[in-house]
């Protein structure tokens, strides 16, 4: 492995910290480039298990750099929280951890903004995390924000923090909630200010001198191909790119210092929150969520499930330039006789191979499937490729064939230990 991007090719929640924890036994550095503490990479070592939001998933190798780049929003409060969270578990990210000097903020206020747009919105809701992800982009399109390199500045970062919060409460009083503390938005935000300093760096710089020096580096994504801002499902979406172009603004890397892209997705379909979702199937949910799975790491809330879409993925292989795939929960499968693959979307007579942009047509969209006899044997213990069942080998094959990219990895469980290189 050499320079490596790993998104994720569905709605998010593929499995991707799973993934990018086993590949960083092969990386020097990881490189988070976009999204904010929205995103959440469970990862199993041992008997632990680590849930990080904001701090990439190669902190957990001893000797691996770790690196929040500047497409991403830092929610100090809650990185400071995710630090302390690590120290309890032996783990101490100092020096192992920087910074982008170029990272923009979110605040509280941000929160409370999410939280009362949100309510405003009533049945046309989006599902946000209620992280304050969109406000701080917001505020960062608007230039208004605030980057971590101004905590190196603490007279001057407190009183554009104070800005902040008197811009924030005049628009949370417009949509009628209740404006924040500013007395306890300062007293937080400073205090985790204070313990961040150490930790913020030219990150860009950082990864250009590694770069020249022959170092690996795997750039980690955060929620999935079709929550990104553009290319997602609109506007049931984040508020950063999600794909692999997504990676390289966010990060300082250009295109041409990337040498593959990994796409994650799970054998079947999940998605949070709302918009369209043409595979979706009680079948597939009743016995996912029946088996305790399938609960949001940041959220907990159940998500929708549904049969593997090819038609998504094969859109992700496209826009991203994935290279690699790598299908997660197969051992999810293993009790049934046979499984679906929406191969296509049917519309009255006209039929679509690629998902329609107009939401209300992909809202109208049946899926078409492709059947495939199950496997009926528990996976979980499997280590080779070869000692899997042949039916869900031939599966797995079919999704590759099936939208357009080679199989790479293949994982029959949340742990380490279970991933299985092709």
């Amino acid at each position: 492995m050499s320079n490596t991007i790993l998104v994720g090719a569905q709605w998010g929640d593929e499995g991707k910290g799973k993934i990018i924890d086993f590949m960083t036994e092969q990386a020097d550095i990881v490189a988070r480039a976009q999204g904010g503490a929205n995103a959440g990479h469970t990862v199993i070592v041992g008997k632990t298990q680590y849930i990080l939001h904001l701090i990439p998933s190669g902190i957990l190798r001893k000797r691996t750099t770790c690196v929040i780049g500047n497409g991403v929003v830092v929610d100090p409060i809650g990185l400071v929280e995710e630090i302390d969270g690590l120290l309890k578990a032996g783990i101490d990210p100092k020096g192992r951890l920087h910074v982008s000097d170029a990272a923009h903020m979110v605040f509280p206020f941000h929160k409370a903004l999410d939280a009362a747009r949100e309510a405003l919105k009533g049945k046309n809701k989006i599902g946000t995390t209620m992280r304050g992800i969109g406000p701080a982009y917001g505020d960062k399109i608007d230039r208004v924000g605030l980057r971590m390199g101004s905590i190196l500045n603490p007279k001057r970062f407190s009183e554009q923090l104070d800005q902040g919060i008197k811009r924030a409460n005049a628009m949370l009083k417009a949509l009628g909630a209740k404006p924040v503390s500013a007395k306890a938005t300062r007293e937080s935000v400073l205090k985790a200010a204070r313990r961040l300093k150490p930790y913020v760096a030219n990150t860009f710089q950082m990864l250009h001198e590694a770069t020249a020096a022959k170092k690996r580096i795997l750039f980690e994504g955060a929620q999935g191909t079709f929550l990104d801002i553009d290319h997602g499902t609109y506007p049931y979406v984040t508020s950063s790119n999600t794909t692999s172009g997504g990676m390289c603004t966010g990060s300082g890397i250009p295109p041409t210092m990337i040498d593959s892209v990994v796409g994650v997705a799970k054998a079947y379909t999940t998605r949070v929150g709302e918009g369209p979702m043409p595979s979706e199937d009680n079948v597939v949910g009743d016995l996912l969520h029946g088996m305790g799975r399938e609960y949001g790491a940041t959220t907990g809330r159940e998500r929708r499930c549904g049969w593997f879409d090819a038609v998504t993925v094969r859109q992700a292989v496209m826009v991203n330039g994935i290279t690699d795939l790598a299908v997660t929960n197969f051992d999810g499968l293993d009790t049934l006789p046979e499984v679906k693959v929406c191969v296509a979307y049917q519309v009255g007579s006209k039929r679509f191979d690629l998902q329609p942009t107009d939401l209300d047509v992909l809202a109208r969209c049946k899926p078409v499937y492709e059947t495939f006899p199950g496997w009926q044997k528990s996976t979980d213990k499997i280590r080779k490729w070869k000692d899997l069942p042949l039916n869900a080998r031939r599966y797995g094959q079919a999704l590759a064939k099936l939208t357009g990219t080679r199989l790479r990895f293949a994982s029959v469980g949340p742990a380490r230990s279970q991933t299985i290189t092709l």
